[in-house]
């Protein structure tokens, strides 16, 4: 039991950890963009982190051999070829993700795409009801405090459905998907071949559309390279694979809603790397946020039963 909760929390600092990186990476897309166009930027980072992560299996398959864990072959090859499988999932599902974000902010103002990118922290408990996916009152409650929230934190103006709009929601509901294919999969594959075949899948598919839609050039490539460099080996290679296995302990639910916290960091990584400043209004935000991330962790079910008893 102390073991579970250990794992748990672990899990969870890990998430906060992604966030956070996810977070500054805001820096590095906005700068990334004014040198190369969308597609070809996501096609950079995400085959820099693939290209990243090959070593970190070949490192956790020999640390594992050290340790003296043996698996069964027919086992090991199945959690492989699952592995291949979750990685071809979560990738298609990222780059149509990633890409509908990308075209989606430049059709709205920032403000308006970063609430409703978040809006994944309530769309993850609907579509995990179809799942059979039970969430507590506490967490549906933190949930509303969060999105009230993340709406203090970003919206800046009337609130209007336009077409970049629409296309960022369809984003919000692939991140989604994301985080629930990601639920399926972690906990059957070795989480870092998963991150590295979903990095060079969303990789290969954004290189196809960069080739049939952009024109990139080395130069421009060249000029980008410490923002394409950060979000290739932080915000994928790290982050990305910090989320596959963290999810391995944590609800999705729960991780989404700790990973929403990308939000409140990009505000602050504004804030102390570009001398943006925080109003009243969004560190209202930001303390939402924190309350209803830390509502979600109290163990309701539990508590309950110990009266009970």
């Amino acid at each position: 039991m102390e073991q579970t909760k250990k794992r748990s929390l672990l899990s969870s600092m890990m998430l906060v950890l992604t966030a956070l990186i996810w977070g500054i990476a805001f820096v590095a897309q906005s700068e990334g963009m004014n040198y190369v166009g969308g597609f070809t930027f996501n096609a950079s980072r995400f085959l820099i982190g693939g290209v990243v992560l090959i070593p970190c299996i070949f490192l956790l398959r020999r640390g594992n051999q050290g340790q003296g864990e043996k698996m069964p072959p027919k086992e090991k090859k199945r959690r492989r070829r699952t592995g291949i499988v979750g990685g071809l999932c979560c990738g298609t599902v990222l780059c149509l993700s990633s890409s509908l974000q990308q075209f989606g902010i430049a059709y709205t103002t920032v403000g308006k795409a970063g609430f409703i990118t978040a809006l994944y922290i309530i769309l993850v408990p609907i579509l995990g009801l179809f799942m059979r996916k039970k969430v507590g009152l506490n967490v549906w409650v933190s949930v509303a405090i969060a999105a009230a929230g993340m709406y203090l934190l970003c919206i800046k103006e009337g609130f209007s459905i336009g077409k970049g709009d629409f296309l960022v929601f369809l984003c919000s509901i692939g991140f989604s998907l994301h985080i629930l294919v990601i639920d399926y999969f972690s906990p059957k594959a070795d989480g870092v071949l998963i991150s590295c075949v979903q990095f060079f899948t969303a990789g290969l598919c954004s290189a196809l559309l960069t080739l049939v839609f952009e024109k990139p050039a080395w130069e421009a490539l060249a000029a980008a390279w410490l923002p394409i460099l950060y979000a290739g080996v932080m915000s994928c290679g790290v982050a990305y694979t910090l989320q596959v296995v963290a999810q391995k302990d944590v609800t999705p639910t729960i991780a989404s809603l700790l990973m929403s916290l990308e939000s409140v960091f990009s505000v602050l990584a504004g804030w102390v790397l570009l001398g943006q400043s925080l109003s009243l209004k969004e560190l209202t935000g930001c303390l939402l946020v924190f309350i209803g991330i830390l509502l979600a962790q109290i163990p309701v079910e539990k508590l309950h039963r110990k009266k009970s008893t």
